[in-house]
């Protein structure tokens, strides 16, 4: 029955440091877990299991493990000598976890690293002035007109127009093209 209730605390502890670290749910403190899920333990244990349990949780996520690899990294962790590794019981506890919280934690990652805001939207058009309606005035050339549309997650998006003459169109492609080139590098260097 023992081995029941502290398998249950270590699967709430990696939930709640989990609600804490990947849903933002400031609510979820250490303090809390410790009283609600281990309150016989002395603080300085609990320091110390809450800090391993963060950690292998930061490197399993940071990772993206998948089932083999969470396999591996468990059973070296098993076998660290001293006082780094982990038990078998942990072990299993991280395990269980992982696979039902793997998707919603990688997720959550994404979402905290994506630039804000975002472009949601691109539309452009070319206006050529026809002979009609230029009437005297100098022939301008064509005009290219671009609306992004910009915004953050739940909010409303703002509207942003460009307009570029020729000149300027080349010098965007450009500059396009040398980002690309810096992008090829670093993936072909990878």
């Amino acid at each position: 029955m023992a081995d029941v209730e502290a398998s249950k605390s270590l699967s709430g502890l990696l939930n709640g440091i989990a609600q804490n670290v990947y849903y933002n749910n400031s609510e979820i403190t250490e303090e809390l877990l410790k009283n609600e899920l281990f309150p016989e333990m002395v603080q300085e244990e609990f320091k110390a299991l809450h800090e391993k349990m963060k950690a292998l949780l930061k490197s399993i996520a940071t990772a993206d493990m998948d089932h083999a690899q969470l396999e591996a990294f468990l059973t070296a962790q098993t076998k660290r000598q001293g006082g780094g590794g982990v038990t078998a019981e942990q072990a299993a506890a991280l395990s269980r976890f992982w696979k039902s919280q793997r998707v919603r934690v990688r997720e959550s990652l994404v979402a905290q690293s994506r630039w804000e805001p975002g472009l949601r939207g691109l539309s452009w058009r070319v206006d050529l002035q026809t002979a009609a309606s230029r009437g005297d005035a100098l022939h301008s050339g064509p005009v290219a007109l671009m609306e992004l549309e910009l915004g953050r997650a739940g909010e409303d998006s703002e509207f942003v127009c460009l307009e570029f003459d020729e000149a300027k169109v080349n010098q965007v492609l450009k500059k396009m093209a040398n980002i690309q080139k810096s992008i090829d590098s670093v993936v072909q260097r990878s």
